[in-house]
């Protein structure tokens, strides 16, 4: 099996700030630094270091080659990332204080000329019950979910950044949905429906350092997990690690409670480091792991 992955891929900018700045304030940074990120993209690599065969769906801008190459080397399918020279590469600055929490300003640029065109070949090469992920960083989202279901994909969404009617304009081709807590509560403001009356079978809400829940609206069940005790330098990719590994351990043919067990050791491992993509830990250093 395989996992497609329509996602963002931008060049992360970190800046290490003794804290994050308020409205109005200028603060000196003390450090920068340059890597490989996107939700999408470490999504893609979080995938492939969990040992699935990841093919990613996405664009780049002239100055992006050098992504490209990296995602490729990282294991992951690129001849469906398309480079645009007319379009900057997506980009993200993040300002990552003393404690690890960060805040984030983000550039879509050729994350958002995806075309039609470019998702309906990729997907033309897929089998019956390949995963597709798609989430909120790049467009496409709707015609890609319902492409997938037409084929008979699974179809999973990561809904971040949170937008309620990018959600619900997917939720009816859905077989899983991925949201933190937050997110969650104003889904179901913008739908009036509690998360276990959503129409996914699946449902996982992260709960940062309190773990996730399971919610199976098919069975009527829900199974909470705890978080594993670490010390955090940085929170950066945490959730989107924790997404490709999950989804890696589905396609593996993992029950859904195992496969979020190993995505929990992979996002407690993920929060120790500082960084995103070139960071995710690969699957022999999760399986390691002494919690």
């Amino acid at each position: 099996m395989a996992i497609y992955n329509l996602g963002s891929i931008n060049a992360d900018l970190f800046y290490h700030v003794p804290h994050l700045p308020g409205p109005g304030e200028t603060l000196a940074a003390q450090s920068l630094n340059k890597g490989l990120g996107g939700k999408g993209a470490n999504m893609s690599v979080a995938a492939s270091r969990a040992a699935a065969l990841v093919s990613h769906i996405g664009a780049v801008g002239a100055d992006g080659k050098w992504a490209r190459q990296r995602l490729l080397e990282y294991g992951v399918d690129t001849r469906h990332i398309a480079v645009l020279d007319d379009q900057s590469t997506g980009h993200a600055v993040i300002n990552v204080d003393t404690g690890g929490e960060n805040a984030i300003v983000l550039f879509p640029g050729a994350n958002h000329d995806i075309t039609e065109s470019a998702v309906g070949k990729a997907l033309s090469e897929s089998a019956r019950g390949d995963i597709l992920l798609i989430q909120n960083e790049t467009n496409q989202q709707a015609y890609a979910a319902q492409m997938g279901r037409d084929l008979g994909m699974f179809v999973a969404y990561a809904a971040a950044p949170f937008d309620a009617d990018s959600v619900k304009a997917v939720m009816p081709y859905l077989d899983f949905l991925i949201l933190n807590e937050i997110e969650a509560a104003q889904l179901t403001e913008a739908t009036g429906l509690e998360v276990d009356q959503l129409p996914v079978a699946d449902v996982v809400i992260t709960l940062g350092g309190d773990g996730c829940r399971w919610i199976n609206s098919i069975k009527r069940t829900s199974q909470s997990f705890k978080a594993h005790s670490v010390e955090v330098v940085d929170t950066t990719g945490a959730g989107d690690t924790f997404t490709g590994y999950l989804l890696a351990g589905l396609d593996r043919g993992m029950p859904m409670a195992q496969a979020i067990g190993l995505a929990m050791k992979a996002g407690a491992l993920m929060v120790t480091r500082e960084g995103t993509a070139d960071v995710i830990p690969d699957l022999k250093e999760v399986q390691n792991a002494s919690f």
